[in-house]
């Protein structure tokens, strides 16, 4: 499809039939008198003197023509180069039927805490977290899948996508404190809510992996849950975490470790109920199945067909036509001394 992208410049285009209005006419020479009379001295044969001297030769009235029409040529040209000449060639995008889930991963120095075991081996909150949701992401083939991490500051990682492998690897590369080391955790569902409210209906699913601290941001997590019930997005919320942990602290190339009590679990089941969403605990190996059967409850966002058009710039035509006339405009030097002279004589 062919367009213009700037139409209105066409208005330009009569703008060299006006200059003759436009245009001050070169008037005859007077000469005044002492009394401040104008006297015009008149050759008493005029009309036999003028075509005495007016020869006309074909070829020159002829070049005169041609370098009117390059002039013209070449107005036209340009302004057809400045309305931007472009032509639209349609992509569509198809996707297939699923579920929009937004994962917000608490990215905060609490994650540090050491408050599981693993083999025997003490392990933070962040390498649960990416066990859990790692498996979790890699069985949601046709989902879009998008990854929010927060801290004192919420941030997006990876916006709503079906490359759900991408956001996996994205997720691996994740550390504690990335984000910063205070907990935003309202900031990041209000930032979850307003990407899945573009999402249609029915399908708007926002998972928080958390320990329900909150000491940062602009939102409390309450009001932003209420604004997600506003919104139609189901949160469902896995806490990770116990109700006292050690925290590892690194101080002067040593290790100490703090006591902290951090699991806030009123928090984070308040946050599920508002949304009619549920509450889960990372240490339970059911906790996926049990979040993934209630997601296939939910209604499927529908096969849509999206379709953009890329534009493809053309105003090098018009450019190189100007180029060329320009190029004849030089090539008759004759044309113009006879286009002057016609301007003079009208």
């Amino acid at each position: 499809m062919f367009e213009f992208h700037w139409p209105w410049a066409a208005l330009l285009l009569p703008l060299p039939l006006l200059l003759p209005y436009l245009w001050p006419k070169p008037g005859t020479r007077v000469e005044e008198t002492l009394e401040g009379q104008r006297q015009t001295l008149l050759h008493p044969r005029l009309d036999e003197l003028r075509a005495a001297f007016s020869v006309r030769r074909p070829g020159r009235q002829l070049a005169g023509w041609l370098y009117l029409g390059l002039l013209y040529a070449l107005w036209v040209a340009l302004v057809l180069a400045l309305m931007r000449p472009q032509w639209l060639t349609p992509y569509t995008e198809v996707s297939t039927p699923g579920y929009d889930l937004m994962i917000a991963v608490d990215a905060s120095h609490s994650m540090e805490a050491l408050d599981f075991t693993v083999e025997g081996r003490e392990v933070n909150r962040m390498a649960v977290v990416k066990g859990v949701m790692g498996r979790f992401i890699d069985n949601r083939e046709g989902d879009r899948v998008g990854l929010i991490l927060f801290g004192s500051q919420a941030f997006i990682l990876s916006p709503l996508s079906l490359d759900r492998h991408a956001v996996r690897q994205l997720l691996d590369g994740v550390v504690p404190s990335i984000a910063g080391p205070a907990t935003a955790l309202g900031d990041a569902i209000a930032l979850g809510i307003k990407k899945l409210r573009e999402r249609p209906e029915g399908s708007r699913v926002m998972i928080v992996i958390a320990d329900g601290d909150n000491n940062a941001g602009s939102f409390v997590p309450e009001q932003a849950a209420a604004l997600a019930r506003v919104a139609g997005v189901r949160i469902y919320v896995i806490g990770v975490g116990s109700k006292r942990t050690r925290i590892p602290i690194f101080e002067e190339g040593a290790v100490r470790y703090r006591d902290d009590l951090t699991m806030d679990e009123e928090t984070l089941q308040r946050i599920a109920n508002l949304t009619g969403g549920g509450y889960f605990r990372a240490t339970d190996t059911r906790a996926l199945e049990e979040i993934s059967a209630r997601i296939g409850q939910l209604e499927k966002t529908e096969a849509e067909a999206r379709t953009a058009y890329l534009p493809q710039p053309l105003y090098r035509w018009p450019l190189g036509v100007a180029l060329l006339a320009l190029l004849g405009l030089g090539l008759f030097p004759e044309g113009r001394k006879r286009f002057v002279r016609r301007l003079a004589s009208d």
